[in-house]
């Protein structure tokens, strides 16, 4: 009987443990809208007029900032995001780039190149551009609300408890 016990007791231990770790992850940032859609960047610039004036929920790597004497414009290669809505860049390739459009001034400071970023807003067409020589199409989202992630952002909620036999070493 006493193993029985113990065994019961390391099962609960085990499913309590995992429980806690998973409540570890942050929500996420932006609820969805009645409108919203799941589908990446590159499926809409294959055909835009499909999704027009649908809702996305959208991250990616920032590549650069224009400003435009009315709005600005940020080019994302987008990434899927995780359940807390944080870009997943270690998946191997992105989703595709598309262009955030920003009433009013945006200050590049504050979306450097490089950085991770998520939005919302609303899918309004796309646009013929170039990434380097190469033709593109980038579908545009004029952007409701947007947040740059920070490194410790991008950190929170990630368990550093691994299992496993043998010797480690943690630098």
């Amino acid at each position: 009987m006493p193993v029985r016990l113990a065994s019961y007791l390391l099962r609960g231990m085990a499913i309590a443990s995992l429980t806690a770790l998973a409540a570890c992850a942050p929500a996420p940032i932006y609820k969805p809208s009645t409108n919203t859609i799941a589908v990446p960047p590159n499926a809409v610039a294959q055909s835009p007029e499909r999704f027009a004036n649908a809702d996305v929920i959208w991250g990616g790597r920032i590549v650069q900032v224009n400003n435009f004497h009315d709005h600005s414009e940020i080019e994302i290669l987008g990434y899927p995001l995780d359940s807390s809505q944080r870009p997943k860049v270690d998946n191997g390739g992105g989703w595709g780039r598309f262009v955030a459009v920003v009433p009013g001034y945006v200050e590049s400071f504050d979306y450097p190149s490089g950085s991770l970023i998520t939005l919302t807003g609303r899918i309004t067409g796309s646009r013929n551009g170039n990434v380097g020589e190469a033709g593109y199409v980038f579908p545009t989202v004029s952007v409701a609300q947007s947040h740059v992630w920070t490194a410790a952002e991008m950190e929170s909620g990630k368990s550093n408890v691994s299992f496993g036999i043998g010797v480690g070493v943690v630098h």
